[in-house]
C-alpha cells in the first residue's frame, strides 16, 4: 500500500519548465504535477537548497484548496523521505541523495527513485555510473522511459562493471538499482478538447493560407539539428509526398531555434533547396495558444528524429492525444510509442559503423576539443533516415482522409490506455509499492556502514595534520589570552559549528573554578544534545588563546 506522503528532491527548487524547455523539463514538470494532483498522496515533502514558498509550490503543482499538505526542507533533511518511504528525483545521477541517506544512517528507511535523461551526454553517463559506486541499493530505482533506453543503460552498467573488475580484481557485482520502464504522460482530455476546436482550426488555416482540403503536416520539437533532428529528411519527405500526390500540403514546425537566427537561416536555406513546392511555417513553441491551434488545424504529425539525445518522445504522445496519425523515425523510444501501420508509420533509420572514427569523436569530446553539441551533432549528421519511406507514408495519409481518421483514432485510444497521466501515476504507485516491499524484505544491516570517504568529517580526514586531535581525555585550563572579541569580525567568523556565546562564557567560568580538567569533565556539565557544539567551542576558545591544552597523561591516549 502506497504511503500517505511523497518526497521530491529538487536541488534548484524549480517545477515549472522554462520558456524554452527541453523534454526533461516538460516531462519532469508533468510527472510532479500528475503525482501531486492524483489524490494518492495526502502530503508532499519538497527538499531543496533554495528558499521555497509553500503557496508558490502549490501553484506550480496545480493544487488548490489545500487539498495536499506541503512541507519544505533542505536537501539534507531525511525526515520527509523516511515518512514517505520514497524520495523522487528528476535525474539519474543520484550520488548526492544516496550519500545524504548514508550520512543519516537511513539506507534501509527509504528508497531513492530517479529518471534517466540526457544519457547521450558522456558527462551525465559518468555521473550516473559514479552513482553506482555511491551507496545505491537494490530497493532504489532509476526509471527508463523505453525498452531501448533500458537496454542501453544496462549495457553501459555491464561495461562499467567489467572495467572495475578488470581494474580492481575479483568478481564482485555492484548493488544495482531497479531499472523499470515507465514512459511519460499526456493530459489527453485537455489535448482532445483543443484538437476538437473547429474555430481554432479555421483561424489557424486562414492565417496560414491553408485551404480546407489541403493537408497540414505538423511537427513539434526543438528546432535544432543537434539535439532533435536534422530537418532535411522532413523537408524532403513532404516534397516527395506532394510530388507523388499533387495534394496541397503545408508543413508547420513549432519549437524554438536553439541558435536563434543563425539556425533559422540554416533551416530556411534547407527549405529552399529541398522543399520548394510546399509552404513551411515556423511557430514559436512556447506559445501554448498557438500549439493548441496547431493540434486543431493539423491532419498528420511528422518528426524524424535522429539524435542520441532523444530518449522518449513526449510530442508523439501529445500528437496521438490530438488524434493525429504519425510519421516518425524508428528511433529509440519512438518505436515503443507508435505501432507501425496502426497509429502511423515508423520510418527506418541506420546508424554509422562503430570503429576508430567514433572512438576519436568520443575522445575529442572528452578532452574538450569539441563540445557536447559537436559530439552529438556529428552522430546525428551520420545517422540515416529513409526519406523515400517517409515520403510514401505521408503520401498515403495525404490521399486518404479515412486512413488518417482510423490511425488517429487508434493513436488516441492508445494514448488513453498507455500514456494518460492517471495511467502513468498508477505505474509510479506500483513501483513505489514494489520498492517498499523489496526494502522491507531485506535482512541487510547497514546501520554501521561507513560514510563517504571523500566527503568525511574533515577533522577526521585531516587528523594527521595537527600535533594532536582533541579528545575527551585532553586536559585544558584557562589560557593567558582574552576570549575572542565580538567586535572583531575575524574572531566571530564561521559561527555555525560552535555553540552560543553563553556556552562559551560558561566554559570559561568553569575553568576559572578548576585549574586543570579534561575536556570530558567540562562537557559533562552541558545537556547531551549540546555537547558536540561545546567541544567545538572549546577548540574556538583555544584558537584565541583563552584556553590552553596539553596532551592526555601517558597511557590515556589522545584520541577517542
Amino acid at each position: 500500500m502506497t504511503a500517505a506522503s511523497l518526497a521530491f528532491y529538487l536541488p534548484d527548487g524549480k517545477i515549472t519548465a522554462p520558456a524554452k524547455p527541453y523534454g526533461r523539463h516538460v516531462a519532469n514538470a508533468g510527472t510532479y504535477r500528475a503525482l501531486a494532483q492524483s489524490g494518492r498522496w495526502e502530503h508532499l515533502h519538497v527538499l531543496s537548497n533554495e528558499p521555497l514558498v509553500v503557496r508558490e509550490i502549490a501553484y506550480e503543482l496545480g493544487l488548490v484548496d489545500d487539498a495536499v499538505g506541503i512541507t519544505t526542507g533542505p536537501l539534507m533533511s531525511t525526515a520527509g523521505p523516511v515518512e514517505s518511504g520514497i524520495l523522487l528525483s528528476g535525474q539519474a545521477y543520484l550520488s548526492q541523495p544516496a550519500w545524504i541517506r548514508r550520512h543519516a544512517r537511513r539506507d534501509v528507511d527509504y528508497s531513492i527513485v530517479g529518471t534517466v535523461f540526457a544519457f547521450s551526454s558522456p558527462t551525465h553517463r559518468e555521473l550516473m555510473m559514479h552513482s553506482l559506486l555511491a551507496p545505491m541499493q537494490e530497493w532504489d530505482a532509476i526509471i527508463c522511459s523505453s525498452p531501448s533506453l533500458r537496454r542501453t543503460v544496462l549495457d553501459t552498467i555491464d561495461a562499467w562493471e567489467s572495467y572495475l573488475r578488470q581494474r580492481l580484481g575479483g568478481s564482485a557485482r555492484l548493488p544495482r538499482p531497479q531499472l523499470p520502464i515507465i514512459g511519460f504522460g499526456s493530459d489527453v482530455d485537455r489535448i482532445v478538447s483543443k484538437a476538437a476546436d473547429g474555430s481554432a482550426r479555421s483561424r489557424l488555416r486562414a492565417r496560414l493560407n491553408i485551404e480546407p482540403d489541403d493537408v497540414m503536416v505538423f511537427s513539434l520539437g526543438r528546432l535544432s539539428h543537434v539535439d532533435k533532428a536534422f530537418p532535411q529528411a522532413m523537408f524532403k519527405a513532404v516534397q516527395v509526398a506532394y510530388e507523388s500526390t499533387a495534394v496541397g500540403m503545408h508543413l508547420v514546425m513549432a519549437g524554438w531555434f536553439a541558435q536563434g537566427e543563425e539556425d533559422r537561416a540554416r533551416y530556411l536555406e534547407a527549405v529552399g533547396r529541398y522543399c520548394p513546392d510546399v509552404p513551411v511555417t515556423f511557430i514559436d513553441g512556447s506559445d501554448q495558444a498557438a500549439i493548441g491551434e496547431c493540434w486543431a488545424g493539423a491532419d498528420a504529425f511528422l518528426l524524424l528524429s535522429d539524435t542520441i539525445i532523444e530518449t522518449f518522445g513526449q510530442a508523439l504522445v501529445e500528437a496521438m492525444s490530438a488524434g493525429l496519425p504519425l510519421v516518425v523515425s524508428d528511433w529509440d523510444g519512438y518505436r515503443s510509442i507508435v505501432r507501425d501501420g496502426v497509429d502511423g508509420f515508423l520510418v527506418p533509420t541506420m546508424g554509422a559503423s562503430p570503429g576508430p572514427i567514433g572512438e576519436a569523436m568520443a575522445m575529442l569530446e572528452y578532452v574538450g576539443a569539441t563540445g557536447y553539441s559537436g559530439y552529438s551533432g556529428a552522430v546525428s549528421a551520420h545517422t540515416a533516415v529513409d526519406v523515400a519511406v517517409a515520403g510514401s507514408a505521408l503520401a498515403r495519409l495525404a490521399v486518404s482522409p479515412a486512413l488518417r481518421r482510423s490511425m488517429g483514432a487508434a493513436g488516441l485510444s492508445r494514448a488513453r490506455e498507455q500514456f494518460d497521466w492517471p495511467v502513468i501515476v498508477e505505474q509510479y504507485a506500483q513501483l513505489f509499492d514494489e520498492l517498499i516491499a523489496r526494502r522491507g524484505a531485506t535482512i541487510a544491516s547497514i546501520a554501521d556502514a561507513s560514510l563517504n570517504p571523500l566527503r568525511d568529517d574533515p577533522f577526521s580526514t585531516f587528523g594527521a595534520l595537527p600535533t594532536l586531535v582533541m579528545s575527551d581525555r585532553v586536559r585544558i585550563r584557562r589560557g593567558p589570552m582574552d576570549p575572542p572579541d565580538e567586535s572583531v569580525w575575524l574572531d566571530t567568523a564561521f559561527p555555525g559549528p560552535r555553540g552560543t556565546n553563553e556556552e562559551a562564557r560558561a566554559i570559561l567560568a568553569s575553568l576559572d573554578v578548576v585549574e586543570d580538567v579534561t575536556v570530558r569533565d567540562v562537557v559533562a556539565g552541558f545537556p547531551t544534545g549540546r555537547r558536540a557544539f561545546v567541544r567545538m567551542t572549546i577548540s574556538w576558545l583555544a584558537k584565541a588563546g583563552a584556553i590552553a591544552w596539553k596532551p592526555a597523561a601517558r597511557g590515556e591516549g589522545n584520541h577517542e
